[in-house]
Formats: structure tokens, C-alpha cells, sequence
């Protein structure tokens, strides 16, 4: 039986261990702010394994000032496909400043 991976709405954060890393998904949706992600330590599994984050977009000032960003949206032209945009995010000045 294969494990299966499920939304973590609900919860916030789903964590999965492969046999090599931990792996922390979360949802963001559900909270109210970035204080929240604060206060339930959300920033702390950052250096712990691999964060995919769901409506990332929302906790911003939390992230990682190095992050890879994975964007989907749908093609105008063609209702069953989507177009993925993935980006390597670097913010220069909280790493300098």
C-alpha cells in the first residue's frame, strides 16, 4: 500500500519523512495573517527539511530570503492546461542588510 499525501487545510501542516528528508506541507490558506505563521512556530521547519507551501504568496515576509517559487496558472487559449512558472527567489537585501 502506497502512502498517501493529502491536503493539509485542515491541519496547516502535513509533515512526511521519505527515509532521507523531512518533508513539511503546508497550507497557508486558513490563517489569518503571517503572525499566525509565526506563532505556530511555522518558520522553525524551514532549516528542518523540504517546506512546500500552499498560498505562500500570503505569509511572504516569512519566507526564506532564498526560496524557489512555483506559480500555476491556467492557459487562456486552452482550459485544460496550465502554464508553471517556476522562479529561484532571492531577496539581496535581507541577506546584505
Amino acid at each position: 500500500m502506497e502512502d498517501e499525501i493529502s491536503s493539509p487545510t485542515f491541519t496547516i501542516v502535513n509533515e512526511y519523512d521519505n527515509g532521507m528528508t523531512n518533508i513539511f506541507h503546508f497550507d497557508v490558506y486558513r490563517l489569518e495573517d503571517v503572525d499566525e505563521f509565526y506563532a505556530i512556530g511555522g518558520e522553525e521547519y524551514f532549516d528542518k527539511g523540504i517546506s512546500l507551501i500552499e498560498w505562500g504568496e500570503l505569509i511572504r515576509p516569512a519566507l526564506p530570503p532564498k526560496h524557489i517559487q512555483v506559480t500555476f496558472e491556467r492557459n487562456e487559449e486552452n482550459e485544460n492546461q496550465r502554464i508553471i512558472t517556476i522562479e529561484r527567489i532571492t531577496y539581496y537585501e535581507d541577506i546584505i542588510g
